[in-house]
C-alpha cells in the first residue's frame, strides 16, 4: 500500500526552489557558466550577448536558490564563475602565464557591464532576503 500526499504538501508541492550550500553555489554557478560560455562560442563564435545575458540568470538563480545561512557566498560566486568560464573559453593570444593572466584581464575589462550588473543583481536580491528575514523574525 502506497501513501500518496496532497499536492499542497511535501517538498515537491510546495513551490519553493531548492536550496543551495555555499560551495553548491560556487559549483553550480561555474558549471553553468562554462554551459553558458560553451554554447555561445559554439552558436556565435565568441562570448558576446548571451554570455552576458546567461550570466545575469546564473547570478539571479544562485541568490535565488542559496541557503540563508549562506548568503553572502551569491554575489561572491558569480563573478568568481564568470571569470572561470572566461579562463576556460576566451582564447588567448599569448602563450604562457602571463598570455593568460592578460586575456582574462582583457575580457574583464571588455564585459565589466554585465559583471556589475550581475553581481548588483545578486546582492540586491541577497540583501532583500536578509531584511525580509530579520523582519519576519521581529514580528514573530
Amino acid at each position: 500500500m502506497r501513501l500518496r500526499l496532497p499536492l499542497g504538501r511535501g517538498r515537491s508541492g510546495t513551490g519553493r526552489p531548492a536550496r543551495l550550500t555555499g560551495m553548491g553555489t560556487g559549483v553550480a554557478g561555474v558549471a553553468a557558466m562554462l554551459l553558458v560560455a560553451g554554447a555561445d562560442r559554439l552558436l556565435f563564435g565568441g562570448l558576446g550577448v548571451l554570455f552576458g545575458l546567461g550570466y545575469l540568470v546564473v547570478c539571479f538563480q544562485l541568490a535565488v536558490r542559496v541557503r540563508f545561512t549562506d548568503l553572502p557566498a551569491a554575489p561572491i560566486s558569480g563573478p568568481i564563475a564568470f571569470a572561470a568560464a572566461l579562463l576556460v573559453v576566451q582564447p588567448v593570444a599569448a602563450d604562457g602565464v602571463t598570455g593568460e593572466v592578460v586575456a582574462l584581464a582583457g575580457g574583464l575589462a571588455l564585459r565589466a557591464g554585465w559583471l556589475f550588473t550581475g553581481t548588483g543583481l545578486a546582492t540586491a536580491i541577497v540583501a532583500a532576503r536578509f531584511v525580509a528575514r530579520r523582519r519576519l523574525r521581529r514580528t514573530r
